[in-house]
């Protein structure tokens, strides 16, 4: 073990004693659940007969990613097992209700432990899984430690490497080198991210694209989606996904400014995290008046009155996509890096997003090479992007076609990916060898 392996090691041994504190406090803010902190620990194992694989995606985002990755991986291994752990709440719910019912019975989810290394341990001990998957940048030094000592095959996929995160590791460059030593293989996002890693001593790097790219169209019920239709009766739509703090006055000022030239403008503000839906309907009522801010989480609906509705649920950006003339990607307009803007795209709708897109920059940078999306850079510049979407109806449509094509060009990385992992992964023997379990 390196000097930097064994300060990790003994780091995350020290705080153990003190974590399940912090998990309780965690708990009481509902960002873990009560009865399932034992997981955290990484306790609770029910390890299915035959091969099985572990999959971690630590939130909403990466672990949505992952399912057309999951779909393909079971189709070509059909006694193949999954088990999927997250880091959120959020993204636990999420995963439950976009698994597809063929394959909801063959997966398995939990929280995932955390980097120490006697609860790492009691988590290979229980589940003895075949290989591991990691998603994106989780590069646990205990995790990775132990999957190694056991002889189990792990693999990053769509990962990504950001400037200022290597420079970060290069201040630890042995343990850097360690950690990325462990996987037998490294997929990134992009050859930048590629070329970060192999600096850091990474091996076996390829670039084959965004899993984000590849993702299914967001469901909605076509129940509900048919009642606000009608509701709406035709009134231009302007929605505003995935909102960070900050975002949402810029939107309101924006949706001001365009109602100059759009009186029946409807703006939906979707905030990244729906806990925050009073506030955001809080500040909307400052600038439009509280009885015409109606909230989704409390009842309220976006009747002829309502000029701002606050989709304050969860699961639910598939229904809005459908229901807007045009959507900003939220996570652009403050230094947060961006959100997935391939989800409005699959869906006909419009995609406009800020300057800070740096976690999805070859999605946001394809997309905008292609005529598929408006970066705006403000409040007025986000207004005249809105205005000009909405009262062009060939302009929406040049937008949405060039993003389609954007969208298409993904649609094959979910199998090769799975090709290439199951080639290195023993799983076709029925399950791990008792040893992995020691």
């Amino acid at each position: 073990m390196s000097l930097g392996g064994a300060v990790t090691h003994w780091a995350g041994a020290g705080l153990a004693p003190l974590l399940p504190f912090w998990l309780r406090l965690r708990a009481g803010r509902g960002k873990e659940i009560p009865e399932r902190l034992a997981e955290r620990r990484g306790a609770g194992a029910e390890r299915p007969e035959g091969p099985l694989l572990w999959l971690h995606a630590a939130s909403v985002g990466e672990s949505l990613s992952l399912l057309p990755l999951m779909a393909a991986l079971m189709e070509r291994r059909p006694a193949l097992r999954l088990l999927v752990t997250t880091g959120t709440v959020t993204a636990a719910t999420l995963l439950a209700q976009r698994l597809p019912p063929d394959l909801a019975g063959r997966v398995t989810h939990r929280f995932v432990p955390l980097d120490v290394p006697r609860w790492a341990e009691a988590f290979l001990d229980g589940w003895r899984p075949d290989g591991a998957i990691f998603v994106e940048s989780e590069l646990w030094p205990n995790m990775t430690a132990a999957l190694a000592r056991r002889g189990i095959p792990a693999v990053l996929v769509n990962a990504r490497m950001s400037p200022r995160s290597a420079r970060m590791w290069r201040w630890a460059p042995g343990l850097a080198r360690e950690i990325l030593s462990r996987f037998r293989l490294i997929f990134t996002q992009t050859e930048e991210d590629a070329a970060r890693l192999r600096a850091l001593g990474a091996g076996a790097v390829q670039s084959w694209g965004n899993l984000k790219a590849a993702a299914e169209p967001l469901p909605a019920d076509p129940v509900e989606l048919r009642r606000l239709c009608a509701l709406l009766g035709g009134r231009p739509v302007f929605l505003a996904a995935s909102t960070q703090p900050g975002e949402e006055a810029v939107v309101l000022e924006a949706a001001g400014l365009a109602r100059a030239n759009l009186p029946e403008l409807l703006t939906i503000i979707a905030p990244r995290h729906p806990e925050r839906g009073a506030e955001v309907a809080a500040l909307a009522a400052g600038t439009v008046g509280e009885a015409a801010v109606s909230r989704r989480a409390a009842g309220g609906q976006p009747g002829p009155g309502c000029q701002v509705h606050v989709a304050d649920t969860l699961g639910e950006l598939g229904l809005f996509f459908r229901l807007a003339g045009v959507a900003f990607i939220g996570a652009s307009l403050v230094p947060k890096g961006g959100h997935n803007p391939l989800e409005p795209a699959r869906l006909g709708c419009p995609i406009l997003f800020g300057p800070h897109t740096e976690h999805v920059e070859a999605l946001a940078g394809a997309l905008e090479a292609a005529g598929g999306a408006i970066r705006v850079a403000d409040g007025a510049t986000l207004a005249e992007a809105v205005t000009d979407v909405l009262s062009t109806p060939g302009r929406a449509q040049s937008l949405t076609r060039a993003a389609a094509m954007v969208a298409a060009d993904a649609s094959h990385l979910p199998g090769r990916l799975a090709a290439a992992i199951l080639e290195i992964l023993p799983i076709d023997a029925g399950g791990p060898p008792a040893a992995r379990g020691a």
